[in-house]
């Protein structure tokens, strides 16, 4: 059986190196084909060099721009894409790859928070599969229902870092404090949004495309041990939940497997005698504002997300300068979302999008200077 050809964008950053170890773990399966990273060349090269990929078949981003990424995708013939750029910039990634028939992995959620109308409009059925932990799980458990029987999502959230806290606590946290997740290991720019929350939001969102489903019927909860990933109930009243290691490495390799199961990269398992109990609660969105927004943006529809995503981009960046507050996050989506309500509408293409993107970011930054 031919091994499955896989691309991987954005293989410098926690997703990618962890997708890599699961391609190597299991090079019986799966062949890398191709590399792509924004700027750390350094460990582009040393990735390219061991698994002999050529220099024809690596883009650093930075260098070589967004069109040389778009077309190593055509150029590689890949079976599957692995999207796991940071931010928006995946959007361009993410519809190229549907629209070329190849199978996504997607854990750039930004795709479909600025252009969810566009890529689900363009996804096949089977075509995409979710690689957030959250997203997977989703999935995994819809398995054993169908679509039409879905009550809720119950979408999980560790709480962070800050879990308890109030908002004047909040208000001299560091970088370096909000940095310090309890169970996820992830790059800065997502562990800064399970700080604030914003990176639940997001996933709402990317739930409710991914989905199908209704705003009122995904309903966060926090679960800060993260052995529940995320549930789902079903109009007779059964609820079906994942649970398992909070090891990203998961997720990755049953997008790369589905729909069969293989032996996992990580000896690492759950001891559910011991483990003790699970502590759910409910999100405090007063102290946590983050969350309240990316629902009210969601609801919005339209570009409402891309404002909310491109404004949270900049004053999380600004944030990790320190540059602003932690606090800080929040007021400058919120104030974006007003500043540009009158631009919220019908989301119509990926130039929209962008230039709309664009302006959000330069009215942020004038905000952070």
């Amino acid at each position: 059986m031919a091994r499955k050809r896989i691309l991987v964008l954005g293989s410098t950053g926690s997703i990618g190196t962890q997708a890599l170890q699961v391609i190597d773990f299991h090079s019986e399966h799966l062949q890398l084909v191709g590399l792509a990273a924004y700027s750390s060349a350094e460990l582009l090269g040393q990735q390219a060099q061991q698994f002999g990929i050529a220099d024809d078949a690596c883009v650093l981003t930075k260098r070589d721009g967004m069109g040389a990424l778009l077309r190593l995708i055509e150029s590689t013939q890949p079976d599957m894409v692995l999207n796991a750029l940071v931010g928006s910039a995946g959007l361009r990634a993410t519809v190229a790859t549907l629209e070329a028939g190849i199978e996504l992995a997607l854990a750039n959620k930004e795709s479909l928070i600025v252009g969810g109308p566009l890529v689900m409009g363009l996804a096949k059925t089977g075509q995409m599969l979710p690689v957030d932990s959250e997203h997977s799980a989703i999935f995994q458990c819809l398995q054993s229902g169908d679509a039409s029987s879905l009550r809720r999502i119950w979408l999980t959230a560790s709480g962070g870092p800050f879990r308890g806290k109030t908002r004047e606590q909040l208000a001299g946290v560091t970088a370096a404090d909000a940095l310090a997740h309890p169970t996820w290991t992830m790059g800065p720019k997502i562990t800064v949004d399970s700080a604030t929350l914003m990176n639940k939001g997001l996933e709402v969102i990317e739930a409710h495309y991914l989905f199908d489903v209704s705003y009122d019927d995904i309903t966060v909860l926090v679960q800060p041990k993260s052995l529940i990933h995320s549930m789902v109930e079903y109009v007779d009243g059964s609820t079906i939940g994942h649970l398992g290691v909070a090891d990203m490495r998961v997720p990755i390799q049953y997008a790369f497997s589905y729909p069969d199961r293989w032996p996992s990269v990580t000896d690492l398992s759950v001891d559910y005698r011991t483990s003790g109990g699970l502590d759910l609660g409910t999100p405090d969105t007063d102290t946590f504002g983050c969350l309240r927004l990316a629902f009210e943006a969601g609801r919005a529809g339209g570009t409402a997300p891309c404002i909310l995503n491109a404004a949270n981009e900049v004053a999380v960046a600004a944030f990790l300068a320190g540059e602003v507050g932690f606090l800080d996050i929040e007021e400058l989506v919120e104030r974006s979302l007003s500043h540009f309500a009158g631009d919220i509408g019908t989301l119509e293409s990926i130039t929209q999008v962008e230039e709309l993107d664009a302006r959000v970011r330069q009215y942020v930054t004038t905000q952070t200077a």
